[in-house]
Protein backbone atom coordinates (compact mmCIF):
# COMPACT_ATOMS: atom_id res chain seq x y z
CA UNK A 1 0.00 0.00 0.00
CA UNK A 2 1.59 3.36 -0.95
CA UNK A 3 1.02 6.66 0.26
CA UNK A 4 0.22 9.82 -1.78
CA UNK A 5 2.27 12.62 -0.59
CA UNK A 6 -0.40 14.64 1.00
CA UNK A 7 -1.46 11.48 3.15
CA UNK A 8 -1.54 11.64 6.24
CA UNK A 9 0.27 8.18 8.21
CA UNK A 10 -1.14 6.72 11.36
CA UNK A 11 0.92 3.54 12.25
CA UNK A 12 -1.74 1.95 14.60
CA UNK A 13 -1.32 -1.58 16.19
CA UNK A 14 -4.12 -2.30 13.11
CA UNK A 15 -1.74 -0.94 10.15
CA UNK A 16 -4.26 1.50 9.03
CA UNK A 17 -3.35 4.12 6.58
CA UNK A 18 -5.45 7.03 5.65
CA UNK A 19 -5.51 10.18 3.67
CA UNK A 20 -5.94 13.73 4.05
CA UNK A 21 -9.81 12.97 4.40
CA UNK A 22 -9.62 10.01 6.49
CA UNK A 23 -10.67 7.47 4.09
CA UNK A 24 -8.46 4.57 2.89
CA UNK A 25 -6.76 5.68 -0.55
CA UNK A 26 -9.10 5.48 -3.35
CA UNK A 27 -9.36 2.67 -6.08
CA UNK A 28 -7.73 4.92 -8.42
CA UNK A 29 -4.76 4.17 -6.58
CA UNK A 30 -2.62 1.68 -8.75
CA UNK A 31 -1.34 0.14 -5.55
CA UNK A 32 -4.17 0.20 -3.32
CA UNK A 33 -5.33 -3.70 -4.19
CA UNK A 34 -2.66 -4.29 -2.05
CA UNK A 35 -2.89 -2.91 1.09
CA UNK A 36 -4.54 -6.47 2.34
CA UNK A 37 -1.71 -8.45 1.39
CA UNK A 38 1.13 -5.77 2.77
CA UNK A 39 -0.73 -5.37 6.13
CA UNK A 40 -0.89 -9.31 6.61
CA UNK A 41 2.71 -9.86 5.43
CA UNK A 42 3.67 -6.63 7.70
CA UNK A 43 1.88 -8.65 11.02
CA UNK A 44 2.90 -12.12 9.88
CA UNK A 45 5.61 -12.25 7.82
CA UNK A 46 6.34 -13.72 4.49
CA UNK A 47 4.58 -17.29 3.99
CA UNK A 48 6.51 -20.00 1.85
CA UNK A 49 9.63 -17.58 1.34
CA UNK A 50 12.16 -19.56 3.54
CA UNK A 51 13.96 -21.87 2.38
CA UNK A 52 14.87 -24.95 4.13
CA UNK A 53 18.60 -25.41 5.47
CA UNK A 54 21.34 -23.15 5.96
CA UNK A 55 22.45 -20.33 3.77
CA UNK A 56 25.49 -18.95 3.48
CA UNK A 57 26.32 -16.00 5.57
CA UNK A 58 27.75 -12.87 3.00
CA UNK A 59 31.64 -12.94 1.86
CA UNK A 60 32.72 -9.58 2.51
CA UNK A 61 35.66 -8.10 1.11
CA UNK A 62 37.21 -4.34 2.09
CA UNK A 63 37.64 -2.47 -1.37
CA UNK A 64 38.29 0.80 -0.62
CA UNK A 65 40.19 2.06 2.82
CA UNK A 66 40.23 5.39 3.81
CA UNK A 67 43.52 7.07 4.25
CA UNK A 68 45.36 4.92 2.08
CA UNK A 69 46.85 6.87 0.35
CA UNK A 70 46.84 8.95 3.14
CA UNK A 71 44.11 11.51 3.92
CA UNK A 72 41.57 10.22 1.07
CA UNK A 73 38.12 9.20 2.20
CA UNK A 74 36.07 6.99 -0.28
CA UNK A 75 32.44 7.78 -0.54
CA UNK A 76 28.99 7.23 -3.25
CA UNK A 77 30.07 3.92 -4.36
CA UNK A 78 28.64 2.40 -7.40
CA UNK A 79 28.84 -1.19 -8.76
CA UNK A 80 27.97 -2.89 -12.32
CA UNK A 81 28.57 -6.18 -14.07
CA UNK A 82 29.96 -6.72 -17.46
CA UNK A 83 28.24 -9.79 -20.11
CA UNK A 84 31.53 -11.18 -19.73
CA UNK A 85 31.08 -11.37 -15.64
CA UNK A 86 33.92 -8.41 -14.65
CA UNK A 87 32.40 -6.24 -12.10
CA UNK A 88 33.82 -3.43 -11.91
CA UNK A 89 33.78 -1.23 -8.39
CA UNK A 90 34.30 2.96 -8.10
CA UNK A 91 34.13 5.69 -5.95
CA UNK A 92 34.79 8.73 -5.24
CA UNK A 93 38.25 9.76 -3.60
CA UNK A 94 38.25 12.77 -1.53
CA UNK A 95 41.39 14.18 -0.96
CA UNK A 96 41.91 15.66 2.60
CA UNK A 97 38.08 15.98 3.34
CA UNK A 98 34.96 13.65 3.83
CA UNK A 99 32.81 16.69 2.39
CA UNK A 100 31.18 16.97 -1.04
CA UNK A 101 33.41 19.57 -2.28
CA UNK A 102 36.86 19.85 -2.20
CA UNK A 103 39.88 17.68 -4.38
CA UNK A 104 38.03 14.84 -5.64
CA UNK A 105 38.77 11.95 -7.76
CA UNK A 106 36.97 8.79 -8.64
CA UNK A 107 39.33 5.61 -8.61
CA UNK A 108 38.01 2.22 -9.81
CA UNK A 109 38.39 -1.90 -9.34
CA UNK A 110 38.00 -4.76 -11.94
CA UNK A 111 37.22 -8.62 -10.91
CA UNK A 112 37.51 -11.18 -13.23
CA UNK A 113 36.44 -13.93 -10.65
CA UNK A 114 32.87 -12.38 -9.29
CA UNK A 115 34.21 -10.43 -6.76
CA UNK A 116 36.25 -12.57 -5.32
CA UNK A 117 39.57 -10.86 -5.53
CA UNK A 118 40.25 -7.58 -7.26
CA UNK A 119 43.10 -5.61 -9.43
CA UNK A 120 44.42 -2.97 -7.46
CA UNK A 121 42.33 0.26 -7.75
CA UNK A 122 43.50 3.31 -10.21
CA UNK A 123 42.26 6.86 -10.76
CA UNK A 124 40.13 7.25 -14.59
CA UNK A 125 37.75 9.85 -14.50
CA UNK A 126 38.66 13.53 -15.97
CA UNK A 127 42.77 12.68 -16.25
CA UNK A 128 43.08 15.65 -18.86
CA UNK A 129 42.66 19.25 -18.27
CA UNK A 130 41.52 20.07 -14.71
CA UNK A 131 38.44 22.24 -14.46
CA UNK A 132 39.64 24.29 -11.03
CA UNK A 133 38.13 26.92 -9.48
CA UNK A 134 34.53 25.07 -8.33
CA UNK A 135 32.01 27.51 -8.44
CA UNK A 136 29.86 25.93 -6.07
CA UNK A 137 32.62 25.96 -3.07
CA UNK A 138 31.68 28.67 -0.82
CA UNK A 139 35.18 29.57 0.00
CA UNK A 140 38.72 28.18 -1.31
CA UNK A 141 38.01 26.12 -4.24
CA UNK A 142 40.02 28.21 -6.23
CA UNK A 143 42.39 25.52 -6.94
CA UNK A 144 40.01 22.61 -6.38
CA UNK A 145 38.78 20.33 -8.61
CA UNK A 146 35.63 17.97 -7.75
CA UNK A 147 35.23 14.99 -9.97
CA UNK A 148 31.73 13.59 -8.82
CA UNK A 149 28.76 11.21 -8.75
CA UNK A 150 30.47 8.81 -10.76
CA UNK A 151 27.50 6.15 -12.63
CA UNK A 152 28.22 3.36 -15.44
CA UNK A 153 25.40 1.82 -17.56
CA UNK A 154 26.45 -1.69 -19.42
CA UNK A 155 25.56 -2.30 -22.94
CA UNK A 156 24.01 -5.77 -23.31
CA UNK A 157 24.92 -5.89 -26.86
CA UNK A 158 28.23 -4.55 -27.39
CA UNK A 159 29.56 -5.14 -23.53
CA UNK A 160 31.03 -1.29 -23.63
CA UNK A 161 30.61 0.32 -20.48
CA UNK A 162 29.33 3.44 -20.48
CA UNK A 163 30.75 5.86 -17.66
CA UNK A 164 29.20 9.41 -16.53
CA UNK A 165 30.35 12.15 -13.90
CA UNK A 166 30.27 15.36 -12.80
CA UNK A 167 33.04 17.93 -12.61
CA UNK A 168 32.39 20.61 -9.73
CA UNK A 169 28.55 20.31 -10.11
CA UNK A 170 28.77 22.30 -13.05
CA UNK A 171 29.52 20.12 -15.83
CA UNK A 172 28.67 16.55 -17.29
CA UNK A 173 31.11 14.02 -19.18
CA UNK A 174 30.53 11.05 -20.13
CA UNK A 175 33.50 8.03 -21.68
CA UNK A 176 33.08 4.75 -23.00
CA UNK A 177 35.11 1.13 -22.17
CA UNK A 178 35.19 -1.38 -24.89
CA UNK A 179 37.84 -3.50 -22.99
CA UNK A 180 35.73 -4.49 -19.96
CA UNK A 181 37.28 -1.25 -18.27
CA UNK A 182 40.62 -1.62 -18.63
CA UNK A 183 40.79 1.46 -21.12
CA UNK A 184 38.51 4.54 -21.66
CA UNK A 185 38.09 6.95 -23.89
CA UNK A 186 38.60 10.22 -23.60
CA UNK A 187 35.90 12.56 -21.87
CA UNK A 188 32.91 13.94 -23.64
CA UNK A 189 30.52 17.01 -21.99
CA UNK A 190 27.25 16.52 -22.43
CA UNK A 191 26.79 19.53 -20.00
CA UNK A 192 24.57 21.32 -23.06
CA UNK A 193 21.74 19.14 -22.23
CA UNK A 194 20.71 20.11 -18.84
CA UNK A 195 20.50 23.85 -20.50
CA UNK A 196 16.65 22.20 -21.48
CA UNK A 197 15.64 22.57 -17.64
CA UNK A 198 17.16 25.93 -17.05
CA UNK A 199 14.20 27.95 -18.26
CA UNK A 200 12.28 26.04 -15.02
CA UNK A 201 15.18 25.50 -12.95
CA UNK A 202 18.02 27.84 -13.20
CA UNK A 203 20.68 25.46 -11.91
CA UNK A 204 23.17 25.56 -10.11
CA UNK A 205 24.14 22.20 -9.37
CA UNK A 206 24.05 19.10 -11.90
CA UNK A 207 24.87 15.82 -10.76
CA UNK A 208 23.99 11.97 -11.88
CA UNK A 209 22.25 9.17 -9.77
CA UNK A 210 24.91 8.22 -7.85
CA UNK A 211 25.38 4.66 -8.37
CA UNK A 212 24.24 2.78 -11.80
CA UNK A 213 22.09 3.51 -14.93
CA UNK A 214 20.26 1.03 -16.38
CA UNK A 215 19.47 -0.43 -20.09
CA UNK A 216 15.86 -1.14 -20.74
CA UNK A 217 14.40 -4.00 -22.50
CA UNK A 218 14.21 -1.67 -25.16
CA UNK A 219 17.79 -1.46 -25.74
CA UNK A 220 17.31 2.48 -24.09
CA UNK A 221 19.70 3.27 -21.24
CA UNK A 222 18.21 5.43 -18.33
CA UNK A 223 20.32 7.71 -15.78
CA UNK A 224 19.12 9.29 -12.89
CA UNK A 225 19.79 13.16 -12.53
CA UNK A 226 19.12 15.65 -9.95
CA UNK A 227 19.37 19.40 -10.07
CA UNK A 228 19.67 21.98 -7.11
CA UNK A 229 18.59 25.68 -7.88
CA UNK A 230 19.70 27.46 -4.67
CA UNK A 231 22.18 29.24 -3.15
CA UNK A 232 25.89 28.83 -4.18
CA UNK A 233 27.40 25.73 -2.70
CA UNK A 234 23.76 24.73 -1.87
CA UNK A 235 22.11 20.93 -2.89
CA UNK A 236 18.80 22.22 -2.37
CA UNK A 237 15.75 22.87 -3.24
CA UNK A 238 16.19 20.16 -5.75
CA UNK A 239 14.25 18.66 -8.68
CA UNK A 240 14.91 14.73 -9.59
CA UNK A 241 14.33 13.13 -12.83
CA UNK A 242 16.48 11.40 -16.09
CA UNK A 243 18.36 11.64 -18.73
CA UNK A 244 18.28 8.55 -21.60
CA UNK A 245 20.14 7.27 -24.75
CA UNK A 246 18.61 5.71 -27.25
CA UNK A 247 22.07 4.54 -29.31
CA UNK A 248 24.07 2.98 -26.56
CA UNK A 249 25.18 6.01 -24.66
CA UNK A 250 26.97 7.66 -27.75
CA UNK A 251 24.24 10.67 -26.91
CA UNK A 252 21.24 11.76 -24.36
CA UNK A 253 18.50 13.50 -23.87
CA UNK A 254 16.94 15.67 -21.40
CA UNK A 255 14.16 13.13 -19.97
CA UNK A 256 10.93 15.36 -18.08
CA UNK A 257 11.70 15.85 -14.52
CA UNK A 258 10.10 13.42 -12.32
CA UNK A 259 9.51 14.65 -8.90
CA UNK A 260 9.45 18.41 -8.49
CA UNK A 261 10.21 20.28 -4.61
CA UNK A 262 6.84 21.09 -3.34
CA UNK A 263 5.67 21.30 0.18
CA UNK A 264 4.91 17.42 0.14
CA UNK A 265 7.71 16.38 -1.88
CA UNK A 266 10.57 18.12 -0.49
CA UNK A 267 14.26 18.72 -2.21
CA UNK A 268 14.23 15.37 -4.34
CA UNK A 269 17.68 14.32 -5.29
CA UNK A 270 20.00 11.29 -5.17
CA UNK A 271 17.66 9.30 -6.99
CA UNK A 272 18.15 4.90 -7.99
CA UNK A 273 15.86 3.04 -10.64
CA UNK A 274 14.77 -0.59 -11.96
CA UNK A 275 12.76 -1.68 -14.75
CA UNK A 276 9.91 -3.90 -13.57
CA UNK A 277 8.91 -6.96 -15.00
CA UNK A 278 6.04 -5.10 -17.41
CA UNK A 279 8.81 -2.91 -18.77
CA UNK A 280 7.84 0.11 -16.60
CA UNK A 281 10.48 2.50 -15.02
CA UNK A 282 10.52 2.54 -11.38
CA UNK A 283 12.35 5.84 -9.60
CA UNK A 284 13.26 5.48 -5.75
CA UNK A 285 13.77 9.15 -4.59
CA UNK A 286 15.59 10.25 -1.82
CA UNK A 287 13.94 13.60 -0.14
CA UNK A 288 13.11 15.15 2.91
CA UNK A 289 9.84 15.34 3.04
CA UNK A 290 7.60 14.53 6.58
CA UNK A 291 6.48 11.13 5.77
CA UNK A 292 10.17 9.67 6.68
CA UNK A 293 9.33 7.26 3.52
CA UNK A 294 10.74 6.98 0.05
CA UNK A 295 9.07 8.43 -2.75
CA UNK A 296 8.03 6.25 -5.73
CA UNK A 297 7.35 7.48 -9.26
CA UNK A 298 7.02 5.25 -12.43
CA UNK A 299 6.96 6.26 -16.23
CA UNK A 300 6.46 3.84 -19.37
CA UNK A 301 9.84 4.51 -21.12
CA UNK A 302 12.03 5.80 -17.90
CA UNK A 303 12.14 9.56 -19.38
CA UNK A 304 8.63 10.80 -19.92
CA UNK A 305 5.13 11.18 -18.10
CA UNK A 306 5.83 9.96 -14.90
CA UNK A 307 2.88 9.25 -12.23
CA UNK A 308 2.09 11.05 -9.46
CA UNK A 309 4.84 10.67 -6.30
CA UNK A 310 3.90 8.16 -3.60
CA UNK A 311 5.58 6.90 -0.45
CA UNK A 312 5.83 3.61 0.50
CA UNK A 313 5.04 3.17 3.88
CA UNK A 314 8.45 -0.38 4.10
CA UNK A 315 10.70 1.74 2.34
CA UNK A 316 12.36 3.91 5.10
CA UNK A 317 13.83 7.20 4.58
CA UNK A 318 16.51 8.62 6.54
CA UNK A 319 17.18 11.25 3.92
CA UNK A 320 20.39 8.80 2.82
CA UNK A 321 20.88 7.59 -0.65
CA UNK A 322 19.49 3.94 -1.79
CA UNK A 323 19.99 1.43 -3.90
CA UNK A 324 17.74 -1.20 -5.94
CA UNK A 325 18.12 -3.48 -8.69
CA UNK A 326 15.83 -6.26 -10.61
CA UNK A 327 17.33 -9.65 -9.96
CA UNK A 328 17.76 -10.93 -13.88
CA UNK A 329 16.72 -14.43 -13.01
CA UNK A 330 13.70 -14.18 -11.30
CA UNK A 331 10.98 -11.88 -13.02
CA UNK A 332 9.30 -9.09 -10.56
CA UNK A 333 11.46 -9.70 -8.05
CA UNK A 334 13.58 -7.21 -6.68
CA UNK A 335 15.85 -5.60 -3.60
CA UNK A 336 16.24 -2.59 -1.96
CA UNK A 337 19.47 -1.40 0.22
CA UNK A 338 19.68 1.36 2.52
CA UNK A 339 20.05 2.14 6.72
CA UNK A 340 16.76 0.85 7.66
CA UNK A 341 16.42 3.84 10.63
CA UNK A 342 14.42 7.00 10.59
CA UNK A 343 14.94 9.75 12.86
CA UNK A 344 12.91 9.05 16.40
CA UNK A 345 12.37 11.24 19.82
CA UNK A 346 13.67 10.18 23.34
CA UNK A 347 9.87 8.30 23.46
CA UNK A 348 10.57 6.64 20.16
CA UNK A 349 8.35 8.26 17.94
CA UNK A 350 9.27 9.39 14.30
CA UNK A 351 10.67 12.61 13.78
CA UNK A 352 8.90 14.57 10.33
CA UNK A 353 11.44 15.20 8.11
CA UNK A 354 14.49 15.19 10.10
CA UNK A 355 17.65 12.74 9.06
CA UNK A 356 18.05 9.73 10.54
CA UNK A 357 20.99 7.78 11.70
CA UNK A 358 23.26 6.32 9.58
CA UNK A 359 23.35 3.20 10.45
CA UNK A 360 21.92 -1.01 9.93
CA UNK A 361 22.36 -1.10 6.28
CA UNK A 362 20.07 -3.56 5.38
CA UNK A 363 19.09 -5.63 2.36
CA UNK A 364 14.73 -5.33 1.84
CA UNK A 365 13.06 -8.36 -0.74
CA UNK A 366 10.26 -7.87 -2.54
CA UNK A 367 8.66 -10.85 -4.95
CA UNK A 368 6.01 -8.87 -6.96
CA UNK A 369 8.11 -5.65 -8.16
CA UNK A 370 8.26 -3.60 -5.26
CA UNK A 371 3.98 -3.79 -4.09
CA UNK A 372 5.27 -5.30 -0.89
CA UNK A 373 8.72 -6.25 1.07
CA UNK A 374 8.02 -8.67 3.27
CA UNK A 375 11.64 -9.59 3.44
CA UNK A 376 14.08 -8.11 5.63
CA UNK A 377 17.88 -8.82 6.32
CA UNK A 378 20.50 -6.32 8.35
CA UNK A 379 23.58 -6.58 6.27
CA UNK A 380 26.06 -4.16 8.26
CA UNK A 381 24.96 -3.30 11.68
CA UNK A 382 26.16 0.06 12.62
CA UNK A 383 27.57 2.49 10.92
CA UNK A 384 26.91 2.66 7.27
CA UNK A 385 24.96 4.68 4.26
CA UNK A 386 25.22 4.59 0.98
CA UNK A 387 25.95 1.55 -1.40
CA UNK A 388 25.09 0.03 -4.52
CA UNK A 389 23.61 -3.42 -6.13
CA UNK A 390 24.17 -5.83 -9.07
CA UNK A 391 23.66 -9.02 -9.88
CA UNK A 392 26.38 -11.89 -11.24
CA UNK A 393 25.23 -14.46 -14.09
CA UNK A 394 24.98 -16.94 -11.91
CA UNK A 395 22.77 -14.74 -9.65
CA UNK A 396 24.94 -14.14 -6.32
CA UNK A 397 24.06 -10.19 -5.71
CA UNK A 398 26.89 -7.91 -4.60
CA UNK A 399 26.97 -4.83 -2.24
CA UNK A 400 29.19 -2.04 -2.47
CA UNK A 401 28.45 0.13 1.08
CA UNK A 402 29.75 2.52 3.36
CA UNK A 403 30.83 1.25 6.44
CA UNK A 404 32.78 3.49 9.07
CA UNK A 405 35.65 4.39 6.91
CA UNK A 406 36.03 2.51 4.25
CA UNK A 407 34.12 0.77 1.56
CA UNK A 408 33.09 -2.81 1.75
CA UNK A 409 31.75 -5.33 -1.14
CA UNK A 410 29.74 -8.44 0.42
CA UNK A 411 28.36 -11.39 -2.09
CA UNK A 412 25.79 -13.39 -0.85
CA UNK A 413 22.40 -15.49 -1.85
CA UNK A 414 18.92 -14.84 -2.33
CA UNK A 415 18.67 -17.77 -0.32
CA UNK A 416 20.61 -15.98 2.87
CA UNK A 417 18.28 -12.84 2.09
CA UNK A 418 15.22 -15.30 2.92
CA UNK A 419 16.36 -17.09 5.88
CA UNK A 420 15.48 -15.17 9.11
CA UNK A 421 18.39 -14.34 11.42
CA UNK A 422 18.89 -16.08 14.42
CA UNK A 423 17.62 -15.14 17.04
Amino acid sequence: MLLRPSAKILFAVTGEIGNSSGKLASESDPWSSYFLAALLVGLFGSLGSVQAGPATEPEKTVLFQSGNPAGTHYRIPGLVVTPKGTVLAYAEARINTRKDFGEIEVHLRRSTDGGKTWEPGRHIAHLGTRIEGNPRKKEDGASEQTVHNPLAVVDRNSGDIVFIYGVNYDHTFVMRSSDDGKTWSKPEEITAIFDAYRDKYAWTVIATGPGHGIQLKTGRMVVPIWLAYGQKGEHRPSVAGTIYSDDAGRTWQPGQIAVNNTEATVDPNETTLTELSDGRVMLVVRSESKPNRKLLTFSADGATNWTEPVFHPDLLEPICMASIISHPAKPGTLLFCNPDVVARDKAGAEIPARKGKRENLTIKLSHDDGHTWPVSKLLQPGQSAYSDLAVLPNGTILCLYEGGDKLTLARFGLDWVETPAKP
